[in-house]
């Protein structure tokens, strides 16, 4: 796999770089954001550091989600929850504190894959909720008629529940569908991408909360 990875400590790039190739990926290494978005397309892969010094790794990451859906892993020190929650917000499809082991890297990597590659909502379907209206097919959300961004993360979750609206999805049903993971299920990754979709919609009833129960899309 063609990995982009934008590290500006050369140190931890080499290494990093040395064990992906291992692994058997082809890495190619960004020091800055500005080259990393020019490298964007070649990329199958791409592992950012949020300390670049031309640029803030989340501005980065939110010019980069403007314009491609390419898997992204930010790898930083910042530990902080509102740095993690900030993350996902952008549209990373995962998170990893350093110092972390090469080994649980390529796992996230693949489990990432894994997400991807698993079935949507099935072609052809529109699901109006009030004056929300859902394209499955073409994965466009428009509110009273204006079209609304979601991450590609948020929008996979906001699928899921329109599959079958009304249905309640328990928290670990939702984690392993989209996420590939039921160990998630004490993470904030999955209340992120709610409110995600509450706040950017602007109709917090649209996706209701049934308390140690789990979520479900509103029917009216």
């Amino acid at each position: 796999m063609h990995v982009l990875l934008v590290e500006d400590d050369d140190r931890l790039a080499a290494a990093l770089a040395a064990a992906l190739a291992r692994h058997g990926h082809q890495v190619v290494r960004a020091g800055r954001a500005d080259d990393a978005l020019r490298l964007k397309d070649t990329a199958e892969f791409v592992l950012l550091d949020l300390g670049l010094p031309d640029m803030d790794g989340l501005e980065a990451l939110r010019r980069l989600r403007r314009v491609s859906t390419v898997p992204v892993i930010v790898l930083t020190a910042r530990t902080e929850e509102r740095d993690i929650v900030r993350g996902l917000r952008s549209g990373a499809d995962d998170y990893l504190v350093k110092p972390f082991r090469t080994a649980e890297l390529v796992a996230r990597m693949e489990a990432v894959q894994r997400r991807g590659t698993r079935p949507r909502a099935a072609a052809g379907r529109q699901v109006s909720v009030g004056d929300t209206l859902i394209d499955l097919e073409t994965r466009r959300l428009t509110v009273d008629g204006a079209a609304v961004v979601l991450t590609r993360r948020e929008f996979d979750v906001l699928a899921l529940l329109a599959r079958e609206p009304g249905v309640v999805r328990s928290r670990e049903e939702i984690l392993d569908e989209i996420w590939g993971d039921v160990l998630l299920s004490a993470s904030r990754s999955l209340d992120v991408h709610i409110a995600g979709i509450r706040a950017k919609t602007g109709r917090p009833g649209l996706v209701e909360t049934l308390r140690a129960t789990g979520y479900r899309l509103a029917t009216a």
